[in-house]
């Protein structure tokens, strides 16, 4: 069968999962390591993750709000996270 080009095979939700939990744990671990503080080095970590997964999203040309997770699901995911981290870290 024919693939579109414009169109990426989704990945199963455990997968995609798997990556994200994967991505997490080493920001955490370069992050822990940073020499202005894990708070501000996660944050960091965390933006530029969210750059990265909509660029990946844009270039594979994933749509956003589809029924199977992707790229975008992940950089929204990655926003969150960084809003939380952005909260506890300035409440310190």
């Amino acid at each position: 069968m024919p693939r579109s080009s414009d169109i990426s095979p989704a990945l199963s939700p455990s997968r995609v999962i798997a990556r994200f939990a994967v991505r997490v744990v080493l920001l955490s671990g370069f992050a822990a390591f940073g020499s202005i503080g894990f708070g501000r080095s996660l944050k960091a970590l965390l933006w530029m993750s969210i750059i990265l997964c909509a660029a990946v999203a844009l270039l594979q040309r994933e749509p956003p709000f589809r029924a199977a997770l992707n790229h975008w699901d992940e950089c929204a995911s990655f926003g969150a996270l960084f809003a939380l981290v952005h909260v506890v870290d300035g409440m310190s």
